[in-house]
């Protein structure tokens, strides 16, 4: 199974390819001495929400060698360092510690490959062409956009733009708030980088760095890219984006107490709908049966579930390797991806990819232009709850003219715009369409917009059979019928009924 794909995938024309610390509420620091004898790592210790801070759990972590970094007393959640390989063991006898764990298996300052795919960038004579031919009320680039129609954005636009009182956050690399389609609608006090566990917003810090991935940027356009007479339109172009900055720039990996950090940010910052197109590194999979992995799965899923109480609906991507999450058993041999990988064979009632796989997460699969599965998402029966348009080969799905392009068009740093595919183009589709729900239901709840757009997206039956490149060879078996299966889940997300029902 191939790792770290469901971020993006470059697919070429015809082809597919697969901190500082700060002083915050709720923080409490350590001044105990570390353990030298190994190299240090970052921990999350799982304690009783509201007791992270207690003299007796921060005693136990200064014994074991470690300094806290960072608590979420609300989660019970505390990040720690240490340079005691034998760390974790000690905490998890402490009294009052629930789980514990590393968070990577690489040193802090390691910094490790990440083979982000490149997208391809439109010149200026190819934003020329498509300005010539966008039409009234369109934006210039908008005319190449084939998954607006494809989920009845461009309708549900005649309608409604969404709300300005809606925001999306971005847990991603970092967002460019200088793009000019991005500007119109950036909301900065929500914003903030999370690199290490602990929110920091000077400097304008969750901006993506020279250098770093620019995955971040194309998801944010996708959701709410302004209709301004530039560039390109967002799904939900009158709401606003945030941006939680959670991938680190020198390695791309995305570690759970930045995600953690991440989402509890955007709970506490009335952030509506969150979107994440990752998984949380190093694990592909986490697995309970693990005693380090399992304290990962704890935190993320507390951080999810706090967002949700608070009223944030969480959408995430279901990943690009073209693998049934749902069968007993899958081989991963990513893992883990910061260090040397060890192949392993996972049991998918134990092992989840997080955070799409918690529970009350939107888990969102990926269609091409011509309305099926793209030809790397991932599926699965009861994994998968929704599909949207995340792109694929041209060869395999091609749009319709004007559009040229199978994968998704949207915003890069540096006012440029250009092509990405994987399920992380999918999902901001579906976080777009749930921010113009929230905008039509202003007072829904998460549940309640979660029921909204499932009931209102588009019945989408298996593709049966399942042949994305024609070859005769049946790639995949979707399950299920019209109304839910393992492909599409409850359907492919539709943006006119969120705005008119």
């Amino acid at each position: 199974m191939k790792s770290r794909l469901i971020r993006s995938l470059s697919l070429p024309a015809g082809l597919a390819t697969a901190a500082a610390l700060a002083v915050v509420p709720n923080a409490a620091a350590s001044d105990a001495p570390v353990a030298a004898d190994g190299p240090q790592l970052s921990y999350v210790v799982n304690v009783r929400p509201g007791h992270g801070g207690s003299a007796s759990v921060k005693r136990a972590i200064a014994a074991a060698g470690g300094s806290v970094v960072i608590t979420y007393d609300k989660i019970g959640v505390v990040v720690v360092h240490s340079k005691n390989p034998d760390f974790a063991r000690t905490i998890r006898a402490a009294r009052g510690v629930e789980s514990a764990g590393a968070t990577r298996t690489a040193p802090l300052a390691a910094q490790s490959s990440d083979d982000l795919a490149t997208e391809q960038v439109l010149t200026a004579d190819e934003v020329k062409k498509a300005s010539a031919t966008a039409g009234s009320g369109q934006d210039p680039l908008e005319p190449l956009q084939w998954d607006l129609p494809a989920i009845k954005a461009d309708q549900a636009h005649e309608k409604s733009l969404g709300s300005r009182s809606v925001t999306v956050g971005v847990l991603d690399s970092g967002v460019d708030d200088t793009h000019p389609d991005i500007a119109p609608n950036f909301d900065k006090e929500a914003s903030a980088n999370c690199l290490g566990g602990v929110p920091v917003q000077k400097d304008d810090a969750w901006r993506p760095v020279a250098g770093e991935s620019d995955h971040g940027m194309h998801v944010a356009g996708t959701i709410a890219a302004a209709k301004n007479g530039v560039g390109v339109t967002g799904v939900a172009p009158g709401v606003k984006v945030a941006s939680l900055k959670v991938a680190e720039p020198a390695t791309g990996m995305y570690y759970t107490e930045a995600v953690v950090c991440g989402f509890m940010w955007a709970a506490d910052h009335g952030v509506d709908v969150t979107n994440s197109s990752y998984y949380t590194d190093p694990w592909l999979f986490n697995c309970k049966t693990d005693a380090d992995q399992k304290a990962l799965v704890t935190a993320v899923t507390r951080a999810t579930q706090y967002a949700e109480r608070k009223g944030a609906v969480n959408v995430a991507a279901a990943g690009n390797a073209a693998t049934d999450l749902a069968q007993d058993e899958i081989l991963d041999d990513s893992s883990p991806d910061d260090t040397t990988p060890v192949p392993r064979t996972i049991k998918t009632k134990d092992c989840f990819d997080i955070p799409s796989q918690l529970p009350g997460v939107v888990t969102v699969s990926a269609t091409g232009a011509k309305g099926i599965k793209a030809s790397y998402s991932n599926w699965g029966k009861n994994v998968v709850d929704i599909a949207a348009p995340g792109g694929d080969s041209t060869k395999y799905q091609t749009p319709a003219p004007p559009a040229v392009d199978g994968r998704i068009l949207s915003t890069l740093p540096g006012g440029r715009y250009g092509y990405k595919a994987g399920t992380s183009m999918a999902s901001p589709h579906v976080a777009g369409v749930a921010a113009l729900i929230k905008s039509t239901h202003p007072h829904a709840s998460a549940a309640q917009v979660k029921a909204l757009l499932y009931g209102e997206a588009d019945a989408t039956a298996c593709t049966d059979p399942y042949d994305f490149n024609g070859d005769g060879k049946v790639d995949a078996v979707c399950e299920g019928g019209k109304n839910r299966n393992s492909f599409y889940g409850a359907g492919t997300a539709d943006a006119l009924d969120a705005v008119t029902k």
